[in-house]
């Protein structure tokens, strides 16, 4: 029996590997995502109260008592409206600081008349998050524009993607910057520095540009599995390779710098990201650099163009993007082909599965785009899977069947050599041989499964088209769980189990930790077609053993109930078509299974 056991052994430690790897790096999500979206809502109502104006710091510091009311951190300074298809805000004329920016395609959350997502926060409230250009200038007669430079709008009134504004600031000793500033249908600003030089001496001068967040918000850099932090594409030696830094080692490493030619940098969040993007052809200083200041973590994403001089009576030009939103593929491998960006796509975490985790979302949106629903299109997603695994579990389920049928005769040889165990595993392997049977094939298609599994809760947990994607009925967003409650009787009882004392955490959609008794529809449903493709199976020749498998079906409804509804939709589509599979199997081989046992129960029982 030693074969029998290693094949049952295997399959045990499999699905403990799935028990814990599901338990320690994903359970925990769904929990955060209620968070975060709580806490965006409680931002949102705070901020029309009136707060205190503390005097900020230096150039781009922190200051140190916070404005709450964002109309009021706005009135600061004078303004440039900023309206697109997809933006919305405004930019200060205090430092030319694109500051003020919300995604008007995406709201907080699902709630009729959420607000926009914000991206972008101006200096004085907290957590304020800003791009800003400018210049360095060692012993410059009249200094170079800073981030308190008073420019003048001289051109323009709203910045749309048809009407491009300009700004000008002279030093009085002979300089004029003019800054235009555009921005297209979609995320990308473009700014375009002049400096001429009218005096009678030659001037050295570096651009920059900069994204800095003063502060991080509690909800981000909380996931295990997800990148948010530092970012950038850098040249290293005919290629490129992507580095990203997580927000507490960014704290740790304070500083990390490149020169690189090309490329593109700067800080990103799950779904939203601000990045620098030089020309492509300059060779530039790149950097990622954490500042205390006032006590606070100010991150910065930094750049530094090449060393220009500008000659009496000459002027230079310079050229910097921004991109201000929304990670979505589409967009992403749109920027990277028009503008030349190396590895932008991969602004998306698709992790360490990289080439299995894009190409499952390539297959998903592509389903999309035919029946525009991505809850169907995770189910055409599971079909073609398993067309791809048929050749394996019908072999596979093959196995099973004849092992299925073989149950006498294996029982028989374990009486016939109970005292002789050598004899027993050589009689049996002698039986294997002879029904051409492999009793480990019942493995491979679970082992198969699992990075399928890992690659479709990455693209429904890290891809912004999945955000508020809905099924139908009560599935109004599939990258998170299902919100159906048993303990309310799926919404026929209107109350808050929150509210249970000490045990609220456990049985509420809301609660936080890893373990939940808070079954929905969906992982029941789950849970039911897991129980049934085990049953399916023979059982375990190990009577611990078969108590432990019997209990699994149990544990992993639990187990799955926080996970995001479009991976139990798939996942349970997927015990199905493999029951649907391994009936027609056991059918040919004439195998007894649990299906046509009911049957057979239900015509004897309504013949009588």
């Amino acid at each position: 029996m030693k074969s029998e056991n290693s094949r049952n052994t295997i399959i045990f430690i499999v699905i403990t590997v799935i028990f814990l790897f599901a338990y320690q790096a994903f359970v925990l999500q769904p929990q955060a995502d209620a968070r975060r979206a709580a806490q965006l809502a409680a931002a949102e109502k705070s901020a029309p109260v009136p707060g205190q104006v503390g005097t900020a710091a230096d150039a781009s510091g922190a200051p140190t008592v916070f404005i709450t009311d964002r109309r009021q951190a706005l009135g600061t300074a004078k303004r440039v409206p900023i309206q697109t298809p997809t933006l919305r805000g405004s930019l200060s004329l205090v430092g030319s600081r694109i500051d003020d920016l919300f995604l008007t395609e995406y709201d907080q959350t699902l709630a009729e008349g959420s607000p926009p997502v914000e991206l972008f926060r101006p200096q004085g409230m907290n957590h304020a998050y800003f791009a800003q250009f400018g210049w360095i200038g060692a012993n410059v007669a009249g200094g170079v524009p800073g981030p308190n430079t008073p420019w003048q709008l001289t051109a323009g009134s709203v910045l749309t993607p048809t009407t491009p504004v300009t700004l000008t600031w002279d030093n009085g000793q002979g300089l004029r910057f003019t800054r235009v500033v555009a921005v297209d249908d979609r995320y990308v600003f473009t700014v375009t520095d002049t400096v001429a030089n009218l005096g009678t001496q030659a001037i050295t001068l570096r651009p920059y540009g900069r994204v800095e967040r003063q502060g991080i918000p509690s909800d981000l850099g909380k996931q295990p599995i997800l990148h948010e932090g530092a970012i950038g594409t850098f040249s290293k030696g005919s290629g490129f390779s992507t580095e990203q830094v997580k927000y507490n080692d960014w704290v740790k490493k304070g500083r990390v710098q490149h020169e690189t030619t090309g490329g593109w940098l700067g800080i990103t969040d799950k779904y939203w990201m601000a990045a620098l993007i030089p020309d492509q052809a300059e060779t530039v200083g790149a950097e990622f650099r954490v500042r205390d200041v006032n006590g606070l973590n100010v991150h910065e994403a930094n750049l530094q163009g090449s060393v220009r001089t500008v000659a009496p009576g000459a002027q230079i030009v310079e050229t910097q993007r921004l991109f201000a939103g929304a990670k979505r593929n589409e967009v992403l491998a749109d920027y990277e082909k028009s503008l030349d960006l190396p590895r932008f796509i991969y602004a998306i975490d698709w992790g360490f599965l990289f080439f299995l985790t894009r190409p499952i979302f390539l297959v998903v949106d592509f389903f999309f785009g035919v029946f525009g629903n991505f809850g169907l299109a995770i189910l055409a997603l599971t079909v073609v899977v398993k067309v791809i695994m048929f050749p394996l579990a019908n072999k596979a389920y093959e196995s099973l069947s004849k092992m299925r049928n073989l149950q006498p005769k294996m029982e028989e040889l374990k009486k016939k050599y109970a005292d002789d165990a050598p004899k027993q595993q050589q009689e049996l392997m002698a039986l294997y041989q002879r029904e051409k049977i492999n009793p480990l094939a019942g493995c491979i298609p679970i082992i198969i499964q699992i990075p399928v599994f890992y690659a479709l809760y990455k693209v429904l947990f890290v891809t912004i088209e999945m955000r508020h994607a809905p099924f139908f009925g009560w599935i109004q967003d599939l990258s998170v769980r299902d919100p159906s409650n048993i303990w309310t009787l799926f919404g026929l009882i209107p109350w808050d189990p929150s509210t249970v004392p000490l045990i609220g955490g456990l049985i509420s959609i809301h609660g936080g930790g890893g373990f939940t008794l808070a079954l929905s529809v969906l992982a029941i449903f789950y849970g039911a077609t897991m129980w049934l493709q085990q049953a399916m199976n023979p059982p375990a020749p190990d009577p611990v053993q078969r108590k432990i498998f019997a209990f699994m079906p149990l544990v992993f409804t639990f187990i799955m109930a926080p996970f995001a509804a479009g991976l139990l939709v798939y996942w349970s589509w997927n015990n199905i078509l493999s029951i649907l599979q391994q009936y027609v199997i056991m059918h040919r081989f004439k195998a007894e299974n649990p299906i046509d046992q009911f049957i057979d129960k239900y015509i004897k029982k309504t013949a009588t």
